[in-house]
């Protein structure tokens, strides 16, 4: 009897128990001895080894705040590149001091890009695996990386994005506005009239706006998209996502303007604001349409790009605006010329 209870039973090596992590170790990260060889890096004896990356340019996302985004894919190519280009070396080094990252760093950013191309265009053809990091997101999202894609695509080398985060589609996911269609505008141009131009297509558009806004310039951002889009116009103002202090304040710009006028934000913004209903267009009066062309015949714009302009931003049909252009607008125009 004895002896069949025994047999009953697995043999001894096969019965596993798992470990606790020491008390201390890190949550954020998989401490070595107590975690599957996959997730430091390494292979288990079980998975099939994989192929060495292919040459070429990763555009590898990397974390907007919490260093827990990350994906597995993104920390294999990061250890397994020959250089890793970064916008700050002292930034990217903590994220791959975090994750035992050896590759060596290479700073690049939108003051020596254009020095840096062509030496690192060469690298790439000599076969070697490049890595292309911002400081958050997704490389060439307002941020450097736009101009060597567009010159290894130009020379025949290849370029393979490493998805992760964005701080506009996390911000517009939890927003609460229409996802369905968006425009993401990013950060707006620092001349006037193209940021008028910008703002006025966008108070037009149905679609969810999305913007970039630095920090210390939000009260007079504000202060600008509501003597365009109004101050009835719903709008949501995303700060420090995926961070300890992350906070989504909703309402209208009215609102917006009053709440953040007497004090400053801290860390990044993503501006969200809703788009123009199809019950708002309204045809714009002659009055109207004559001071956007004014406005935007005044600051440089030809008779043809007002036109242009204030027709894509208005319900008004384009024959008709430029039928009004030339009868306020064109003798005073010709004069000029004369």
């Amino acid at each position: 009897m004895m002896l069949l209870l025994r047999r009953a039973l697995p043999p001894p090596l096969l019965i596993l128990r798992r470990r606790s992590p020491p008390p201390h170790a890190p949550a954020s990260l998989c401490y070595r001895s107590h975690c599957s060889n996959s997730a430091a890096g390494e292979l288990s004896p079980e998975e099939p080894k994989r192929a060495p990356l292919k040459p070429g340019l990763y555009l590898v996302g990397t974390p907007i705040g919490n260093l827990e985004d990350i994906t597995l894919r993104a920390i294999r190519v990061l250890r397994s590149a020959d250089v890793i280009l970064c916008e700050d070396t002292r930034h990217s080094w903590k994220l791959l001091q975090h994750y035992d990252i050896k590759t060596p760093l290479l700073s690049y950013h939108k003051f020596n890009e254009a020095q840096r191309e062509q030496a690192v265009l060469r690298r790439l053809k000599l076969g070697e695996v490049v890595a292309l990091i911002s400081d958050a997101g997704m490389p060439g999202i307002s941020d450097p990386g736009t101009e060597l894609a567009k010159l290894c695509i130009k020379e025949d080398v290849t370029v393979i994005p490493i998805p992760g985060p964005s701080s506009f589609v996390a911000a517009l996911s939890a927003s609460g506005l229409t996802t369905d269609e968006f425009t993401f505008v990013g950060f707006l141009s620092k001349h006037t009239g193209s940021r008028r131009d910008r703002l006025i297509i966008s108070a037009n558009d149905p679609k969810t706006q999305i913007f970039y806004v630095p920090p210390h310039k939000l009260e007079l951002f504000l202060e600008e998209i509501s003597s365009i889009f109004g101050d009835s116009r719903r709008c949501v103002i995303a700060r420090e996502i995926t961070k300890l202090h992350e906070e989504f304040w909703r309402g209208s710009l009215g609102e917006a303007k009053l709440a953040f006028s007497s004090h400053q934000p801290k860390g990044e913004i993503t501006l969200l604001i809703e788009g123009k209903e199809n019950s708002e267009i309204e045809t714009p009066s002659e009055i109207q349409l004559e001071n956007e062309l004014r406005h935007l015949i005044s600051t440089g714009h030809s008779l043809s790009t007002a036109v242009k302009l204030v027709s894509q931003g208005t319900s008004t049909r384009r024959k008709t605006v430029y039928s009004l252009a030339l009868q306020k607008f064109g003798k005073e125009l010709q004069d000029k010329d004369g």
